[in-house]
């Protein structure tokens, strides 16, 4: 040991643990410091660690058998239907939405935004007041997505004649459900709700829709899993970027589309819309990894996520252990780039289902693979791969199947344990679309957040009061 008179007459030597502005005052003067990522756990009641503790075992052995589960899951994209024809449980009178349930009273500017375009486009109401005022009524009923195996981005709103992508779990034969992707911009999802935004989705509704559901006819399922796995190769981690696997998705199903429409102008049509979109693979990513995490739920005491999702003014997540409950807390602003005109000021809080991408070790989980993302918000290589690297410390696995290039074909990190969030502090990163906070404007970013702090540790809590009970 160093006497402690010959401490100071050496060069320093600063490893900071804590705050980062201390590092960033002997950065200024010269010192040279490095700073430790770390983080204190998250709070939780001292007798949910003890139950916790005592069940570790039996909860390892759930995560094991929610794993398996999740690695071994196969979906495929099926056909095409309309939602009422097809998604359990919706009817006339309800509309789904993204995140957690939550009444027309607390919705925020965004989803109220897509209702209302919603209403218009079923031809429920003809001007947005008349919209605004049905769905205040209660005559409209609200659920979540998520609790009719459906996903949805941002606002995520599916009414009862938008056709829907059909996805089945080849592996263990659960079903999900999405709507088809409109683009980038003053789109539904965003909470735009203007004549061209309408006109867009009944073009959808009347021309796409049928053109590949009759392409789909031909080419039989479509396996999304193998296209998934690709594109991480390519550069994309099939949230934020979907460029390459929308491409192999094209490659997929043009020659079907050319034999199957009706008429050349249609084919060339449809073509030209997805390959002008190169977010059209995310509502295909989207129910891949529903349908694939869906099958792992309900197995008691796993600490496994299942769900993670915001609706604009919560932030919810399930667990493969507890059932249907939901443990919500706050949304949170993104970091983002703003569209030129718009700053943070302007943003709404967090919003949509696409955040089951990260959940299935995807998205922010695989940004290794696509460090463009980051590049896009102002961060570099360095901070995708960091920002990976830190989600293998919250997840129960490797992938076996989505791999990453940049770092030797390791498996992305999957299975986020609430165990493991809680106890090391680390939350899940997330990339995400932001939309405007006023309804009828739409997207006016991207960006990057870690989830919510809050509904991890309420998990926590809940997964221990099943753990006494068993």
């Amino acid at each position: 040991m160093m006497p402690i008179r010959d401490l100071f007459g050496k060069e320093l030597k600063v490893v900071n643990v804590g705050l980062s502005s201390f590092k960033e005052s002997l950065d200024e003067v010269g010192v040279e410091a490095v700073q430790v990522n770390w983080r204190p756990p998250l709070d939780v009641d001292p007798e949910a660690e003890g139950l916790i503790a005592e069940k570790r075992a039996e909860i390892r052995q759930a995560n094991a058998k929610v794993v398996d589960i999740i690695l071994r899951g196969m979906p495929h994209l099926i056909t095409l239907d309309r939602a009422v024809d097809v998604i359990p449980g919706i009817e006339q009178n309800l509309f789904l939405h993204a995140g957690p349930p939550i009444t027309w009273d607390r919705m925020c500017g965004p989803m109220r935004g897509a209702i209302i375009g919603g209403l218009i486009y079923e031809g429920r109401a003809s001007t947005p007041e008349e919209a605004e005022r049905l769905a205040a009524s209660g005559e409209i009923e609200f659920a979540s997505c998520h609790e009719h195996e459906t996903v949805g981005p941002m606002a995520g709103i599916v009414t009862p004649s938008m056709p829907v992508f059909v996805l089945r779990n080849e592996e263990f034969g659960n079903h999900a459900y999405c709507t088809m992707n409109e683009g980038l911009g003053k789109v539904l999802r965003y909470g735009a709700f203007s004549d061209e935004v309408i006109e867009k989705l009944r073009w959808m509704a009347d021309v796409l829709y049928p053109a590949l559901k009759a392409a789909l006819e031909k080419t039989g399922p479509i396996d999304l899993k193998n296209i998934i796995a690709q594109a991480l190769h390519m550069g994309d981690e099939v949230h934020n970027r979907n460029r390459a696997a929308t491409s192999l998705f094209y490659r997929a199903i043009a020659p079907a589309v050319v034999e199957t429409a009706p008429d050349s102008s249609t084919a060339a049509s449809v073509l030209e819309f997805i390959n002008g979109n190169d977010h059209f693979f995310l509502n295909l990513s989207m129910p891949a990894c529903k349908a694939t995490l869906d099958a792992a739920r309900n197995i008691p005491l796993s600490s496994v996520v299942v769900a993670m999702t915001r609706n604009g003014t919560d932030f919810g997540i399930q667990l493969a252990g507890t059932g249907d409950e939901w443990f919500t807390g706050p949304a949170d602003v993104p970091d983002a780039l703003f569209f030129p005109g718009y700053t943070k000021e302007d943003a709404n809080p967090d919003i949509g289902d696409s955040s089951i991408t990260e959940t299935n070790g995807l998205g922010g989980f695989a940004i290794a693979a696509s460090p463009a993302i980051v590049q896009f918000v102002g961060g570099s290589t360095s901070d995708a791969i960091s920002y990976t690297r830190q989600m293998y410390e919250i997840t129960a696995a490797e992938n076996n199947v989505y791999q990453i290039p940049y770092l030797d074909f390791r498996g992305t990190p999957t299975g986020i344990d609430v165990i493991k969030v809680v106890e090391t502090g680390i939350l899940p990163f997330i990339d995400t679309g932001v939309a405007h906070r006023e309804p009828g404007i739409g997207q006016v970013g991207a960006g990057v957040l870690s989830a919510s702090p809050s509904p991890f540790p309420k998990a926590y809590e809940g997964l221990s009061r099943t753990a006494e009970r068993s």
